[in-house]
């Protein structure tokens, strides 16, 4: 088999854009880690079949590879992340993968919304101004008809009840723990939990679903805040980000999920602080990670306490994870958004979208639509 005539230079910056060593490259690719390097080098050229495995380890688009200088590879929205004080260092290649897929999807809501004559979303940027954490929340829970708190039911409840009165005013709500349907390309939770795009006709969340499953329910608040302040952005929830706009969102969860006013009463004073998650997260109908959350914020537990209650949380979900999931088809609309799901099914049926399309939205084959709509989407 002939060379390919790719060019060298975009070998290397596809392998560190992937974050990979030359080292661990040339093991995924079964190659001597002086060939990957001569490669890199133009000293060689590799195969037509080495590139495109090549490619494929650093998940980066075959043509890329023949380019005479890298593309621009600019993040879509903010990236709000902090790490102590400073900026994270870079952007995964599967983080950046994943915006680009919600963008796609986001971008087609966004063109059908205005053919079917939608108007705006009216809680997009309703915050912006001076408002404070408490009254922002108020006028949340106003437009989602909601409480305080759910007076019956568990967290996951109020988690699937929030999502729906979300995608009601007309947000889509997206969650997957991995890149498109790559089993293998499993989010980081250490480097982002959600996003948001606060786009005045198709705004999205979208939720890190290889997090803890009990802090989902702070991250889909969270983000949902985003919205309200009409600010997109990427996050890490982390409680010692000292970002304006993450500090403020944090705020914003943490009173809409557990109002302060109610909660310092009920917290016990305990050889064991974890004794108060249990009642409190009945009491609240959150899980106990967000109570454990709301403790560290009001200071009444320590922040490296705090770090190993969720170190520990994720590492017993891991194992969890491990022993298997829900079908495919069962999590597909929070995956891509039941609305959004809904509008695909709906105009892939009717014949004004062509099924190869609707597969690369909703991620449905097109033997299985029909069934699909009907069971999962109430069409």
């Amino acid at each position: 088999m002939g060379q390919a005539l790719i060019n060298a230079d975009m070998l290397s910056w596809a392998r560190k854009r992937a974050g990979l060593s030359v080292s661990v490259l040339a093991e995924k690719l079964q190659q001597p880690e002086e060939k990957v390097a001569a490669w890199e080098a133009g000293e060689t050229r590799p195969t037509f079949r080495q590139a495109q495995q090549f490619a494929q380890q650093v998940h980066a688009p075959f043509g890329y590879l023949f380019l005479r200088q890298p593309p621009e590879d600019d993040l879509p929205i903010p990236d709000l992340r902090t790490v102590g004080d400073h900026a994270p260092r870079g952007i995964s290649v599967d983080l950046k993968d994943v915006l680009r897929d919600v963008l796609r999807r986001q971008i087609w809501f966004r063109d059908y919304q205005i053919a079917m004559d939608e108007s705006a979303v009216a809680v997009v940027g309703r915050a912006k101004g001076a408002l404070t954490a408490a009254e922002i929340v108020t006028d949340m829970r106003k437009w989602l008809e909601v409480p305080p708190h759910p007076e019956r039911g568990n967290w996951d409840a109020y988690f699937r009840d929030l999502v729906q009165r979300i995608e009601r005013l007309g947000i889509l709500v997206m969650r997957s723990g991995i890149v498109g349907n790559n089993t293998r390309r499993v989010l980081s939770v250490e480097e982002f939990r959600g996003f948001a795009i606060a786009d005045p006709v198709a705004p999205v969340i979208f939720i890190n679903a290889a997090d803890v499953p009990e802090a989902r329910l702070f991250t889909l608040v969270h983000e949902l805040a985003h919205i309200w302040l009409g600010e997109s952005g990427i996050s890490d929830g982390d409680p010692a980000n000292r970002r304006r706009t993450e500090k403020l969102c944090n705020a914003i969860a943490a009173e809409f999920l557990v109002p302060e006013e109610e909660f310092l009463p009920l917290w016990q004073e305990a050889e064991d602080w974890k004794a108060n998650l249990a009642p409190l997260a009945a009491h609240f109908h959150v899980s106990q990670w967000v109570i454990a959350r709301r403790a560290q914020e009001l200071r009444l537990i320590a922040e490296q306490d705090y770090r190993r209650y969720v170190v520990n949380r994720l590492e017993a979900h891991r194992n969890r994870e491990k022993r298997g999931g829900a079908s495919f088809d069962r999590v597909v609309p929070g995956r891509v958004s039941k609305r959004l799901a809904q509008a695909v099914a709906s105009e892939a049926l009717s014949g004004r979208l062509l099924l190869r399309d609707a597969y690369q939205l909703i991620g449905v084959r097109p033997h299985r639509l029909k069934t699909f709509a009907r069971k999962e989407l109430g069409l």
